[in-house]
């Protein structure tokens, strides 16, 4: 039975929650903390379970170029520690890794009777497909890979596809991405003569027409093996097109586009959208497009098709520094992953490459072994994959508090229920109180932290963290504090830009 208690009752309860909480720190510990009132209160109801998350909800989004940096040239001896990150992010599931961005369409698998064209400046190699090939097996992912349409030469993208197919198996491609933001062929150099000219691929006036048109002539020159993946766009201005362009394509099989809540390059420094830590911490970073997604995801649904937003971070171009790199990328990250679930999005792709801000770890070689340097916003990702394990499935959680706190729940296969509360604020510390109407056994509560908002280090985990990672792996398992209630009812307190993760066992 569904139990939606007025607020008055349940903030009134909370002292015996308090109570429950203090344990052996007796009474002076019990007087300091009773006078902290509840300014939150989270109801989570059991009954109201959304559609399973689908298996390799999160997944990485690389460069061509990129790849060799993060595995290394040796398909024998693909680099461990990259392969244990990218399995900490879908634990027990096949991940998806889409490889693209930029650099589909400035490259080109060498073939003969085609000409290299003058836009083209990343050349794959057996080599590369090998270490690719070995990545994709040894952590069971599937992939998308893109092909070039830039370049406007269909044996091009085919001479791709059919590589692909060759090396890396039917069986994991996901689906080969068509060309990558269209839009912007018309709009910026494909590449620069070498008195520095810049040179369109297409005219200013390339048009979505110009687009369906290109991508159905190169889409018939691919293998019918694999499931094509488009419109791979990354903004508004052609969506509204989707249903005609799903609708001219049968051999579409994943409708894919990108979201970035701010752009660094094209944005002036006194714009209310310009990149700050305290807007990428606001309600319009993580649920600003709320409105037009889900439109897009209800037509991809009625056409039978899943959606997949498959170049994600926190700023485009190349991210910023000062605000993707510090620990308000965690925060932003974790709450805007369950806002795409929410949605009904079948999974994202975080984007990385080399020298961005964005970065989710870097690498170095030490006496021949890989070593890892982890960035603040890997933890976020961390903390929900820990909250939703396979078969999870996202719970109705009514939150009432102020704009800068938020709160997410799932329930596993097995009946176990978690939480996850975000403190947003800057400056404010806020207690949450959590009533779960079907409370089970004794609960946990596992934190998110760093030394502030801005930090770029110092992040932790349940106080653990990866340090200088050889292995890929947190240095111990994420410590769970135990927590008492009292019909349900349990008491988080939340520093400032901080995150937890209660678990609640199933009776």
């Amino acid at each position: 039975m569904r139990i939606l208690l007025a607020i008055a009752a349940i903030v009134a309860g909370a002292f015996a929650a308090v109570f429950a909480l203090s344990g052996a720190g007796g009474h002076a510990a019990y007087a300091k903390r009773h006078r902290e009132h509840p300014d939150t209160v989270v109801t989570v109801d059991p009954g109201a379970v959304g559609r399973p998350i689908p298996s390799g909800f999160v997944g990485l989004s690389l460069e061509y170029p990129a790849v060799s940096w993060y595995t290394g040239s040796d398909p024998s001896a693909v680099n461990p520690v990259f392969e244990q990150l990218v399995r900490n992010l879908a634990p027990g599931q096949s991940p998806v890794i889409r490889i693209g961005g930029n650099s589909t369409d400035t490259t080109w698998w060498p073939t003969r009777g085609i000409r290299r064209p003058p836009g083209v400046s990343n050349s794959l190699s057996s080599r590369w497909m090998g270490v690719t090939a070995a990545l994709a097996r040894d952590v069971h992912a599937r992939l998308i890979m893109g092909v070039d349409l830039e370049a406007g030469v269909p044996a091009l993208a085919a001479a791709e596809a059919r590589a692909f197919l060759s090396y890396l198996g039917p069986s994991r491609l996901r689906a080969l991405e068509i060309g990558n933001e269209a839009p912007r062929y018309g709009l910026f150099p494909w590449y620069h003569r070498g008195t520095g000219q810049p040179v369109l691929a297409r005219p200013p006036s390339y048009s979505f027409e110009d687009f369906r048109r290109e991508y159905a002539t190169v889409a018939r020159r691919l293998p019918a093996s694999v499931p094509l993946a488009g419109p791979t766009l990354g903004g508004p201005d052609w969506m509204p097109n989707l249903a005609q362009f799903i609708s001219g394509e049968p051999r579409l099989g994943l409708v894919t586009f990108h979201r970035y809540p701010f752009n660094r390059c094209f944005t002036p420094l006194d714009s209310p959208v310009y990149p700050t830590v305290p807007r990428l911490l606001s309600g319009f970073a993580s649920r600003g497009f709320d409105s037009s997604m889900a439109q897009y995801i209800g037509v991809a649904r009625r056409h039978g098709l899943p959606f997949r937003v498959d170049e994600l971070n926190s700023v485009a171009c190349g991210g910023k520094r000062g605000v993707s790199d510090t620990f308000a990328s965690a925060l932003w990250a974790l709450d805007t992953l369950f806002d795409l679930t929410r949605l009904g999005v079948s999974g994202v792709n975080i984007h990385m490459f080399p020298g961005a801000s964005y970065i989710l770890f870097s690498f170095r070689r030490e006496d021949g072994h890989w070593v890892g340097q982890i960035r603040p916003e890997y933890y976020g990702l961390l903390l929900f994959a820990e909250a939703t394990p396979p078969g999870s499935r996202l719970l109705r959680a009514v939150t009432r508090g102020g704009p800068a706190v938020r709160a997410w729940a799932t329930r596993g296969a097995r009946g176990t229920i978690r939480v996850v509360l975000i403190n947003d604020d800057l400056h404010k510390r806020h207690v949450f109180l959590v009533h779960d109407s079907a409370p089970g056994g004794p609960a946990t509560v596992i934190r998110l932290t760093a030394p502030s908002a801005y930090a770029t280090a110092g992040v932790q985990i349940g106080e653990q963290s990866f340090g200088a990672t050889s292995t890929g792996r947190l240095g111990a398992p994420p410590e769970q504090e135990p927590i008492g209630s009292s019909r349900g009812r349990y008491v988080i307190r939340l520093a400032p830009s901080t995150a937890a993760m209660l678990t609640i066992p199933a009776r």
